[in-house]
């Protein structure tokens, strides 16, 4: 279900003193993402700026994620939290929206032992939603190990990871491990897209993609397609755009993009800030020699 180029979407605020959801905004982004190719689309990801959302306005951008897509393709909801009821009460919510999954993010902060994670994951599991685990020890402070990860593959509702490790052995190692699972393996780093592609995993959850869906997709298509090449190509064309989208921290260069590129924005919330006026020119450089 989960294959292919999957956005982490970002979330468009209003230039108010609240900063309040773009809902308009929202809605005509997923439309331009559908008509470019993607296969799956991330609400409420890091990308979507999860950490500082209400609950209201979280189950609000899912809940209009999955009217917009309207079945078109699959929409995995992030539903993670370092709290563990939070995470069921918006899992529980995704569910009842329609959303075909969770993207569950391994507790931050706390930093939990094994049998505190096995816990964790699987009473979301157990909601009956499928369950997408979400690996970035960067953000998190602890890494999901590939033996912990093949053994919550055994879970009927856990279908797959998102690795963003940066750790090409430990990728290769879960998908060695759950290739006899329905199982997928999404590389939650847009520049190793390809190098998971070619170990058989399935895709990405990506960042790039909300600026250049296209060409994302294409690359894509074109590896499934036995065209390595062309694949090889379309990923050393995108390089630079996947570098750009991480001058600074995630989503401030991105939704910065997004903006620049006419799509619905808005700023970031504190405690992230604005671009400054050097990244943005830089950033502007990168998107001008895409046009």
């Amino acid at each position: 279900m989960f294959e292919g180029i999957l956005p982490a979407i970002i979330t468009p605020f209003h230039r108010d003193s609240g900063m309040s959801l773009d809902i308009e905004g929202l809605r005509s982004n997923i439309e331009s993402l559908l008509q470019r190719g993607i296969h799956g689309i991330v609400p409420c990801g890091s990308t979507g700026e999860s950490a500082t959302l209400t609950f209201e306005e979280h189950e609000q951008v899912i809940s209009k994620t999955v009217e917009v897509v309207n079945g078109r393709i699959p929409v995995l909801a992030g539903t993670g939290s370092n709290n563990t009821e939070e995470a069921i009460r918006l899992t529980r919510a995704a569910k009842d929206a329609g959303a075909d999954g969770a993207l569950v993010i391994s507790p931050y902060y706390n930093k939990p032992n094994r049998s505190g994670l096995v816990k964790h994951f699987t009473k979301l599991a157990d909601i009956g939603l499928p369950i997408v685990l979400y690996n970035v020890p960067g953000r998190t402070g602890q890494n999901l190990l590939p033996d912990l990860v093949i053994e919550l593959a055994r879970h009927p509702n856990i279908v797959g990871v998102k690795e963003a490790s940066g750790d090409i052995v430990q990728i290769s190692r879960i998908i060695e491990g759950t290739r006899d699972e329905e199982f997928v393996v999404l590389s939650g780093d847009d520049a190793m897209t390809l190098p998971v592609l070619a170990l058989g995993g399935a895709g990405v959850i990506s960042v790039t993609a909300n600026v250049d869906p296209g060409r994302m997709a294409q690359m894509y298509e074109a590896f499934r397609a036995g065209d390595l090449a062309r694949a090889r190509d379309l990923h050393f064309e995108l390089s630079p755009l996947m570098r750009a989208m991480f001058i600074d921290t995630n989503p401030i260069p991105v939704k910065k993009a997004v903006g620049l590129s006419g799509m619905a924005a808005g700023p970031v919330r504190l405690p992230l800030d604005d671009l400054d006026g050097q990244k943005t020119e830089q950033l502007r450089k990168v998107l001008a020699s895409y046009d």
